[in-house]
């Protein structure tokens, strides 16, 4: 048995207590099937899709809408499940926020437009190399993203909820939390009591739950190590704008047009303006640094804003972006970022998505992983209230997906700030990342396809028997040995066994030999550091896909071509709302 398995058995030992120990309230028929805590993307989402489905839901907070919130940069695959979500659970109201127009048009005119991920590297004291810069360019016909403005985005999500039969409890915190056989009793401060068939905790890292089953890794087990100060700004200019760069060095899309990480040895500063859609009337823009505790522990005497400045003030460029820019929000300085869980399913719980565990927000996986997780639970637990029976093991791969996400968002990340340092290195870990993410988005877009025609769930159930559960392509052997590739070049470059060059050659090489790496994006060419394909570049990647040996891809390419060919078909994964 594994040292996680362990720690699993014994928490569950702490759910079923003895009949002495059972609250008395567990005699009381529930008042509800499901209790979530927390009001968020992630327990909002979740209630909206179970009481659209027939289940009676609480949502219980302990704070209340609308509220700031971090994590505002939406990616491919987040989009794509979010309209898996939508149209296999029945809540249209979801489509709203998977376009960039319609989202400013149908909740709120405060969202920004993500349409690129831009990395440039910066040095102490120095400006910053124009050839030391990436962009990866969402192509149009795979979808628009947004920069979501989350106090809007979340409270939006709630009312939708609401729409459809939860209950709300907000500013209702949960103290005392007690399972039997028959169901779970939550408390609260108030000494109010709710009774359920099942308890969801999607309340983020004070997770009451994993508060009272002693649920957290100490310390958590990943990695990567970072800290983090965040907050909105208004006046802070587009890079763009304070970029002293030859005209042929910029890359095709404006940096200001999508979500800017300034990268720096052990560290990255995010820029996501929310005012660079046509539609938008929100000056703000969110701003943060994460960066390693262990090479810049956190100072003291000094708080947040200082510290944030004293950073700036190393990287010319970067600095420049801030003049004239003032806070709107106090400054958030937290400490280790990384939690972990040693389970996150039991006997009528789960602990849900950032309640479970968080990494860092490069690569703006956490809610693409919040939705995919949903797209797990949510069936299952239907069918547990359907069938009145929650053995833990019909949740089994919700378990194995949070901690599979997590893992290797670990491995990723971990790699890229240890690439950060030498530009060679961080080139050949995005050419990694960004060649996996394209077919790790099409495969939910042709099983949403398959589904669309003839309304059979069981194309979403292939999905989750993936070799690889957790990683973004989840079923390519070759991209995951790719990823193990990069993980040990980098390690032994952390370690000084190899120069960074060496470890940069080793990816690189393995990339070159790869099927699962397609050369038409660019990925394979180290001279193309901006990668924006067309749509001919989109109809040839789908091609060579279709003829690849390799199963995964095979199937990938030829579903997408076929629905391209098909009339009347929507082009790759366009939503079916009006408007888009």
């Amino acid at each position: 048995m594994t040292a996680r398995s362990t720690e699993s058995a014994r928490s569950t030992e702490s759910v079923r207590p003895t009949e002495s120990g059972r609250p008395t309230a567990s005699a009381q028929k529930p008042s509800h099937d499901v209790v979530i805590l927390g009001s968020g993307i992630a327990g909002s989402t979740l209630g909206a899709v179970l009481a659209r489905n027939g289940a009676k839901v609480l949502i219980a907070d302990a704070g209340t809408h609308p509220r700031f919130a971090v994590g505002e940069s939406m990616i491919p695959q987040l989009i794509a499940w979010l309209q898996v979500l939508a149209e296999r659970f029945d809540v249209p109201e979801f489509q709203a926020l998977t376009d960039a127009t319609t989202i400013n048009q149908k909740v709120s005119n405060t969202f920004g437009r993500k349409q690129h991920f831009g990395f440039m590297l910066h040095r102490p004291g120095q400006e910053p190399d124009p050839d030391e810069a990436h962009q990866f360019v969402i192509p149009d016909a795979l979808t628009s993203a947004s920069h979501l403005f989350r106090q809007d985005s979340d409270a939006y999500l709630l009312r939708v909820a609401v729409g459809y039969g939860c209950d709300t409890r907000q500013q209702w915190r949960a103290e005392n939390i007690d399972f039997d056989d028959a169901g779970v009793t939550v408390t609260g401060t108030d000494g109010q009591v709710v009774r359920a068939r099942y308890l969801v905790d999607a309340s983020g890292f004070r997770s009451p739950l994993a508060d009272h089953l002693g649920l957290r890794e100490q310390p958590a087990r990943f990695r990567h190590h970072s800290r983090s100060l965040f907050t909105h700004m208004i006046g802070v200019r587009p890079f763009d704008d304070v970029l002293e760069v030859p005209e042929q060095s910029r890359p095709p899309v404006p940096w200001h047009n999508g979500t800017m990480h300034h990268l720096f040895d052990r560290g990255w500063f995010w820029i996501i303006p929310f005012d660079n859609h046509e539609l938008s009337r929100n000056p703000l823009c969110s701003v943060g640094v994460t960066l390693d505790p262990r090479t810049y522990p956190k100072p003291e005497g000094i708080g947040a804003e200082e510290e944030f400045a004293r950073l700036l003030s190393r990287f010319p460029a970067v600095e420049r972006q801030f003049e004239g820019a003032r806070k709107v929000r106090e400054w958030v300085s937290t400490g280790r970022l990384q939690y972990s869980s040693n389970k996150t399913v039991g006997h009528r719980w789960c602990l849900m998505s950032h309640a479970a565990g968080f990494l860092d927000p490069l690569y703006s996986r956490g809610m693409s992983n919040t939705f995919e997780i949903i797209h797990a639970l949510a069936p299952r637990l239907l069918g547990a209230l359907a069938d009145d029976d929650f053995a833990e093991e019909r949740f089994r791969h919700v378990e194995e997906l949070e901690q599979g996400l997590l893992d290797y968002n670990d491995t990723l990340v971990n790699c890229s700030f240890i690439a950060f340092s030498h530009f060679r290195l961080w080139d050949a870990v995005f050419r990694v990342w960004g060649s996996g993410s394209t077919p790790g988005t099409l495969r939910i877009n042709n099983a949403l396809r398959k589904f669309r025609g003839d309304g059979d769930t069981s194309v979403f159930d292939a999905l989750e028997k993936a070799p690889h559960t957790g990683l973004w392509w989840p079923d390519n052997d070759e991209f995951k040995a790719l990823l193990a590739v990069t993980a040990e070049a980098c390690a032994r470059y952390e370690a000084k066994l190899i120069d960074g060059d060496t470890a940069a050659d080793l990816i690189l090489e393995q990339i070159r030999e790869s099927g699962a790496v397609h050369d038409g994006f660019g990925w394979k060419d180290v001279k193309q550091r901006f990668i924006h394909p067309d749509q001919g570049q989109i109809a040839d990647f789908l091609k060579w896909a279709a003829a690849s040996p390799v199963p995964e891809l095979n199937s990938v390419g030829r579903e997408s071509l076929a629905a391209l060919r098909a009339a009347g078909a929507p082009p790759l994964s366009a939503s079916p709302e009006p408007g888009r």
